[in-house]
């Protein structure tokens, strides 16, 4: 999973929960990753996942949490 940087709160407790996490910058092209949260999603950085994405904007640490949760249990149910 990867955590886009500086958001070192979610990853700790992603990591809590057994998640193996790695922190990138916003403008770094990622690939192979099981799941991203990004600072928001745009129609122009949309294009730059090849992986199912969730946005921080506006929510909790554990709203994100769950919803990153959530969206892992469907893609591997």
């Amino acid at each position: 999973m990867a955590v886009e940087k500086p958001f070192d709160d979610i990853k700790q407790v992603l990591e809590e929960k057994g998640h193996e996490v790695k922190m990138f910058d916003s403008d770094q092209e990622l690939k192979d990753y099981d799941m991203g949260v990004v600072r928001a999603l745009s129609d122009v950085n949309i294009d730059q996942f090849d992986f199912p994405v969730v946005s921080i904007e506006g929510d909790s640490v554990q709203d994100i949490v769950n919803d990153v949760e959530k969206r892992l249990h469907r893609k591997y149910s």
